[in-house]
């Protein structure tokens, strides 16, 4: 796959998931843009893996459950990419809470930042999209937990389905202008969100031998399929939600 001259944004790329997927389009030829919530030191790693590559690698500090926000990250990405190609809707946090301890600010705090940054952001870039005549494509990081649930997640797995209909929808709006949207259902991938959940023992057993595969993700098993649904070799595929989990999902016995 050549994303030679094109340009991404990836939303939280400076750790995780997100960092697998703005490096490996790097890797191929795309000028990535990358936002972050915190970590100065990863952010500048991750744009130095970039800039390496021969591309262009920009990175932008927000909090993105501030909405006030938006308007400055676009008037950064006007300034740096005149067009965009393609943008990857990743970042997301999941501060594992019991449901009855779950308030309104923390309720809040994970909506905005998993689902109505989102939705302005991709408001924005796909008006940049269309503007520019340009058939992009656009790709939100779901999770399996769209399609399950969580003891400690009723938050996360709320913010999860509501970014799937989003995209439902999206797919039927923006596909009308050549813009393809599709969203892709990560498993159990090791990332610094589940670093502490997953450090028991017992538990990080049990998961992995619910996975046929036998091991746990890596960002780089998300990163291949994400790099095909916003790759120029993905002409139908739209409005599609892709599960990608080792096959945990399908092992109930």
């Amino acid at each position: 796959m050549d994303f030679k001259n094109k340009n991404a944004i990836v939303t939280g790329g400076s750790r995780g998931i997100g960092n697998g997927i703005a490096k490996a389009l790097a890797d191929r030829g795309a000028n990535v843009m990358i936002t972050y919530g915190s970590n100065d030191h990863a952010a500048d790693e991750t744009v130095d893996y970039i800039r390496k590559k021969g591309v262009r690698g920009e990175r932008y500090k927000i909090d993105q459950s501030d909405m006030e926000k938006i308007g400055g990250l676009m008037n950064f990405v006007k300034e740096k990419f005149k067009t965009v190609d393609i943008l990857i809707n990743n970042a997301g946090i999941c501060p594992f809470m019991d449901f009855f301890n779950i308030d309104q600010n923390l309720f809040d705090k994970v909506w905005k930042v998993n689902v109505e940054s989102h939705f302005f952001i991709t408001q924005k870039v796909s008006e940049i999209m269309i503007k520019n005549h340009t058939k992009g494509k656009i790709l939100f990081i779901s999770s399996i937990s769209a399609i399950v649930g969580g003891k400690y997640q009723a938050h996360y797995t709320t913010t999860k389905s509501a970014m799937n209909g989003l995209m439902h929808s999206l797919a039927i709006i923006l596909g009308e202008h050549g813009i393809m949207v599709n969203s892709l259902e990560p498993g159990t991938i090791l990332t610094d969100i589940n670093t502490e959940d997953l450090s028991n023992k017992e538990k990080r057993e049990y998961m992995e031998n619910r996975i046929p595969l036998g091991r746990l993700g890596e960002p780089a098993d998300i990163a291949t399929p994400a790099l095909f649904l916003v790759s120029d070799e993905n002409t139908y595929v739209n409005g599609a939600e892709l599960l990608v989990d080792g096959g945990m999902l399908v092992h109930l016995q």
